[in-house]
């Protein structure tokens, strides 16, 4: 996918586990998991709204743009 998402980054940056930040946004570690490692089809504003004020970060500082991803576009690839 041509979004690649930096949670790990800021985990490490603010020295806080998967679980700590998982409790403190109030999704499911396996969910947060699933975003972390770039296999979410989508995320909801405000779980991303809850990263950003947990992470006091930006959007852009956990989600980039890469070109190249896997073919697929805006469109689903058609």
């Amino acid at each position: 996918m041509p979004i690649a998402v930096d949670i790990d980054v800021m985990l490490a940056k603010r020295k806080m586990s998967v679980g700590e930040l998982a409790e403190r946004v109030g999704i499911t570690p396996a969910n947060l998991a699933v975003l972390k490692n770039g296999r979410a089809k989508a995320v909801r504003f405000a779980a991303l709204a809850a990263l950003c004020e947990v992470l006091e970060c930006q959007p852009g500082d956990m989600l980039r743009w890469e070109a190249g991803g896997d073919g697929e576009g805006a469109d689903g690839g058609t």
